[in-house]
């Protein structure tokens, strides 16, 4: 027999998954021109040139060095670029040790979750929250208590937080720029967390880690500024990777950072090396780890999705749709015409429009928008929304 578990993850694809598949099959009938796509946070804008140049120098390096396996937490010397440019940054203290190089953002994830958790264990996210949180905690053991957002800017409610706390939580994850919102967490709201954190740290007698998510860092509008988590909690871990910022989602390379004032480092470190080990993650891709070292301040064209996120929320408010004002990554997360957002984006579907419902984001009635496609799809979706919006009208006036 099978893994019950495993089989039903493995029978059916993530909702964001499901749509896009779907998308394919729509295209390869009808033109992919005619088919308005905004299901998967692909990045549209490619990867800087300093990209290209950096593989094809190193590429004419030894290969049996190139392609060789790193030592398991990643090339000291990448390490300590890296901790190098945070410490430029955001004013920190690390070093190469601190560091910790992953297969992206689900792999630092999942290790974390694996490294802290154990059976029992309480793991707390701040709705909205990417979907496969919830498996990766429950994989594990533990299961996620969800906190409901401040409406309308979708803050975080630290009241309703503090309810859930409890002597069973081990970590509170924070996405910031969010995924589905596009919400920055404001310094207010981080600085209360923190506060919080050590208080009930204190009051349960063991530490409450704070895992800070954020793939999407570099990819922030109008000045806003993202806070550095490590400088507010001492018991963060920031789970990193360079799929968004530098356009490379298929090349799964990102990074742990471990701080070296956390509670408990030598045990806490060890354990991020043990979860990797059990995980199968025996090094990051060699070749990337070189790359991003030679890469780790550059992004691609960050101006290509600001205006990508006016025109698709100007012409949507234009409309009468109500959007949730993003502050970076490049997702627009709009209340959908009915209650039900599963039944709205079925019925989105009639115009060709493959939108995601909010359910599996733990928010109800919002559907997810990702922008990050070409400007015409966007530009040449906007009928179909007026369409859209039109039918909901005359059922309204039926």
């Amino acid at each position: 027999m099978v893994s019950e578990e495993c089989y039903e993850l493995g029978s059916r694809s993530s909702i964001i998954r499901e749509i896009f598949s779907f998308g394919l099959k729509r295209k390869a009938e009808i033109g992919a021109d005619r088919v308005y796509d905004f299901s998967l946070g692909n990045p549209s804008i490619p990867a800087p040139d300093s990209v290209k140049r950096a593989i094809l120098e190193l590429l004419e390096g030894p290969a049996e060095e190139i392609h060789a396996y790193s030592p398991a937490p990643g090339d000291a010397v990448v390490r300590k670029v890296i901790a190098d440019s945070l410490n430029r940054r955001f004013g920190e203290c690390f070093t190469g040790e601190n560091i910790f190089m992953t297969c992206g953002a689900a792999a630092s994830l999942n290790i974390c979750f694996r490294a802290l958790g154990n059976p029992g264990d309480e793991f707390v996210a701040f709705a909205p929250f990417f979907p496969e949180y919830r498996c990766w905690v429950e994989g594990v053991g533990a299961s996620l208590r969800v906190v409901q957002p401040l409406l309308p800017d979708f803050q975080m409610d630290l009241e309703a937080l503090r309810g859930i706390l409890g002597p069973k939580t081990k970590g509170v994850i924070v996405n910031s720029p969010n995924n589905p919102s596009g919400v920055v967490y404001s310094l207010e709201s981080i600085e209360g967390l923190a506060e919080l954190l050590r208080e009930k740290s204190e009051e349960y007698g063991h530490p409450i880690y704070l895992i800070s998510d954020e793939p999407y860092r570099e990819i922030v509008y109008d000045g806003v500024e993202v806070p550095y988590l490590t400088r507010y909690y001492e018991d963060t871990l920031v789970c990193y990777s360079y799929s968004k910022s530098l356009s490379l989602p298929g090349e799964r390379i990102g990074y742990i950072v471990i701080p070296g004032r956390i509670h408990d480092y030598d045990r806490v470190s060890a354990a991020i090396a043990g979860a990797a080990r059990v995980l199968g993650f025996v090094c990051a891709p060699s070749l990337f780890q070189q790359v991003v070292a030679r890469c780790v301040e550059d992004t691609g064209d960050i101006e290509a999705y600001r205006r990508n996120r006016d025109l698709l929320m100007e012409g949507l408010r234009r409309i009468g749709y109500t959007c949730v004002p993003p502050q970076g990554a490049f997702y627009l997360f709009v209340k959908a015409l009915e209650e039900d957002a599963g039944a709205f984006c079925e019925r989105a579907k009639k115009y060709d429009l493959l939108l995601v419902p909010s359910d599996d984001f733990g928010c109800p009635g919002y559907v997810r928008i990702a922008y990050c496609v070409a400007e015409k799809t966007i530009v040449n979706a906007m009928p179909a929304f007026e369409r859209l919006m039109e039918e909901y009208q005359r059922v309204a006036m039926s």
